[in-house]
Parts: structure tokens; sequence; C-alpha cells
């Protein structure tokens, strides 16, 4: 029994055909939505690449931009053959193609869907790669006279002051990393040679941050050294000076902008699969309503239209026997049948092969 059947007139199969038509067109341009959101994607990813650990997680955004880039040609290909469905006769040029390109499209929508999923699945591994490569930044956010690395500090300062965001999980994890480079320290005096000293790696570390962890709305002058000595400045309590310094730590803000960026992203890249899907499905009852007129042989005739010839049971069935029965071909029977002169490859019982 067929799966959703439905019943075509001449007219209903021509403006079925003529609106695939429109939706495939509308299609293209979603897939060029997809390219577009591939390319920003990618581009956000690789303005901020000195600060992630992994390059691993290109992939969704190169996901997206094959996926828009097929989207364009099998749509375009689609509208071609609804255009031409309009006049039933041009229909036969297509038979054979329509069947396979239905298959070809719903194993993509499924690449859609995918793409899709990863856009949410994504905010763990790039949390994780955020992680390790701030932390990296920071560690070498001094070394402004090395190559390769010389870019970080601006890098970092300017990441915190566009995020209003101050470390990696809080300000604090400046108290653990020498940030001043050695060049800027007086040897000279005492309280540094003592403060490095006193350190097993040979470190200069101090309860202070960059300028670029300044509250720019705080009331009072930034204090971005002796934060937690209160005796150090006037009318001070580190505690509860929470204006003075970005609470927040770089990683959760980038974080929470990228996972922004993702769900648009991802809501889009859904939407676009349902509406692919859905033209599929027109295309489907179209193919199937104008082989049956093929049948009939008048092309004004009405004619049934369905997604499935059978049941899904026994659609799953057909298709495992054919792939059985395939395996089954490529093992060529050797027995040998001799008809007077002429030698034959017997096939099974009642087919016959000549050599």
């Amino acid at each position: 029994m067929a799966v959703l059947k439905v019943k075509f007139t001449k007219t209903k199969r021509d403006k079925l055909a003529q609106l695939l038509w429109i939706l495939n067109w509308i299609s293209v341009v979603t897939g060029v939505i997809l390219f577009s959101l591939g390319i920003y994607l990618k581009v956000e990813l690789i303005k901020r690449e000195e600060l992630m650990a992994q390059r691993a997680i290109q992939y969704v955004p190169n996901m997206l931009i094959a996926v828009g880039l097929i989207a364009c040609a099998i749509n375009f290909l689609g509208g071609k053959i609804c255009y031409d469905c309009v006049d039933s006769t041009k229909f036969l040029r297509w038979k054979l193609i329509l069947l396979p390109y239905i298959i070809c499209t719903f194993f993509f929508t499924f690449c859609v869907l995918a793409g899709a999923l990863m856009c949410y699945s994504m905010r763990g591994e790039l949390e994780e790669s955020l992680n390790q490569g701030l932390a990296e930044a920071m560690k070498f956010y001094k070394d402004t006279d090395t190559p390769g690395r010389c870019f970080l500090k601006r890098t970092v300062d300017m990441l915190q002051i566009e995020f209003q965001c101050c470390g990696n999980n809080g300000y604090k994890d400046w108290f653990q990393i020498q940030w001043i480079s050695s060049r800027y320290l007086d040897m000279s005096k005492k309280e540094v040679v003592d403060r490095l000293r006193s350190n097993v790696e040979g470190r200069y570390l101090m309860d202070g941050v960059p300028f670029s962890c300044c509250n720019t709305f705080s009331p009072r002058p930034c204090i971005q050294q002796h934060i937690t000595n209160n005796s150090a400045h006037f009318n001070y309590e580190h505690q509860t000076e929470i204006l003075n310094l970005w609470m927040k730590g770089c990683r959760q803000a980038l974080l929470e902008h990228y996972t922004h960026i993702m769900q648009s992203i991802g809501l889009t890249v859904l939407i676009t699969w349902l509406f692919e899907l859905s033209v599929l499905t027109g295309v489907r009852f179209l193919q199937t309503s104008l082989e049956n007129v093929l049948k009939h042989g008048d092309p004004n005739s009405e004619s049934e239209g369905w997604l499935l010839e059978n049941s899904l049971m026994e659609t799953a069935r057909i298709n495992l026997n054919i792939i059985k029965n395939l395996g089954k071909c490529n093992q060529i029977d050797t027995r040998v049948a001799y008809y007077g002169d002429m030698e034959f490859y017997l096939m099974d019982e009642t087919t016959l092969r000549t050599i």
C-alpha cells in the first residue's frame, strides 16, 4: 500500500511543477546563505585562532561552506527539472535521472541536518580549546621581543578591552604568571630581586593585572597593582571593590560570544533543512504522478502520486533484497554448457550467456 497517496489532475500537476520551480530557486538562495554563514564563522574563528589551542574546530565552517555550495548546485538542477516537468512530454528526458536525483538529495538533506547538529555540539570542544589557548597566550604576554609571540600582548589587551573580561577564568589568573617583561624590571632594586628569588622558577609574580583589565565604568582610578593589599590604597577593600576590574573571565566571554553565533547559525541551518525536506517531498510527488501519467498514455489524465510506493517495512525489505542480489550478481558460475558448436556460461537454472 502506497504511503501518502494523492490524486493529481493535469492542472494540479502543472501548478505543483511551477511551485517547485520557484521553491528550488529559493533553495538556491538558502544555499548561498549557508555558504555565507560558513564563511562568516570561519572568519570569526580565524580572527582569534591564536587564542585557541586546537584548529580542528574549523571543520564546522568548512562543512557549512561545502553544504552551501552543494545546495546551490542540487537546487539549480532541481529547478531546471521542475521547469521542464510543466510539459509532461519533456519529462521523458529527465525520467531516468529524476529518481537518482531524489535519492542523492535525500541523503544530502542529512548532511544539512548534520551541519545544524554540529553547530550545537561544538560548545564543549570550543570551551576546551579556548581554555588551553588563552592560558598559553597569557603565558607569553610578556614576550614582546620574541618573534612569533610579539603580537600576543596586543591581542590579549584588545580582547580584554573589547569583551570586558580579565584573565582566563578571572583576574586572579594574572597573579600566577609573570606578565611583565624582564627588560622592564629594575634589577638594582632589592624588592625586585627578592621577589624573583622567592619564586622557585625565578618568575616575577605579583598581585597585579594589565591595564586592559581595568573597568572603564569604575568610579575611581583603576587599581591594577597591589590589588590584594588594602593598606596600599586609600579607602580600599579589595573584597568589595568589584567595579575596579572586569570580573568575567575571557574564556567565558568568548564562549558566550561564539555560542550565540553558533546557535543562530544552527537555527538557520535547521530551518533550511526543513525547507529542503519539504521541497524534496514535493519533487517526489511530482515524479511519481508523472510516471503514472506515462503509464496511462494520456498527458491530460488524472494520476496518483505518493511518497513511497509501498509501506515502510515493505520498501526496506525490497531494498534489502536488491542489495543482496547485487552481491550475488558478482558471483559468476563457471559451469559451461555446450550447444552444438557454441559454448555458454551457465548463470543460473534458466539463463545462458555466450562466451
